[in-house]
């Protein structure tokens, strides 16, 4: 977990640690990724890294979840299910992506890190079993389909064909 040094931290420092993060991150998988370069980088002491890190993965959870936080803030809330709703918001997302500083370290994390950073969420799983099925299933493929283009963006029409005639059949339900 990220620590309140880092939290404190002024502005410029800050973002110094979280560029030299995101270039790490980007370029390297979590197995390959060396402190070294990342205080290098942020021109830091390497002492001050495991102040503000407990170790490499706290530092890519951290930064992912910057990167999560940047590119969901786009996205509109989904209330009632609407096909195209979900539809334009995984165009909405994987456009952004494309589009965004974040796009390599989003392929590097579905191609190389998902498995080791990616941890149990019981309150997630819990909120949702609570959803309606079609609501459910359109989150679950949504995800799915982001995934699939980042990792084959070759296939992006053919993926949002698909899932735009999946979704229309889940809201005949």
């Amino acid at each position: 977990m990220v620590s309140k040094t880092f939290e404190s931290l002024h502005d410029d420092k800050k973002a110094r640690v979280t560029s030299a993060l995101l270039t790490e991150f980007s370029t390297y998988s979590l197995d390959e990724a060396q402190v070294a370069r990342i205080v290098k980088d942020a021109d830091i002491a390497r002492g001050a890294f495991y102040k503000y890190f407990d170790d490499l993965a706290d530092a890519y959870r951290y930064i992912y979840g910057v990167a999560m936080q940047d590119i969901h803030a786009q996205l509109r809330p989904q209330g009632d299910y609407d096909a195209q709703t979900y539809l334009d918001q995984v165009e909405q997302f994987v456009d952004q992506v494309q589009d965004s500083q974040y796009y390599a370290l989003i392929q590097q994390h579905f191609t190389n890190n998902t498995d080791r950073v990616t941890q149990p969420n019981l309150a997630r799983a819990e909120q949702m079993t609570s959803l309606a099925s079609n609501v459910w299933a359109a989150s679950i493929l949504s995800h799915e389909t982001i995934k699939q283009i980042m990792l084959y963006p070759e296939l992006k029409s053919a993926l949002l064909q698909q899932l735009q005639r999946t979704l229309i059949s889940l809201g005949k339900d």
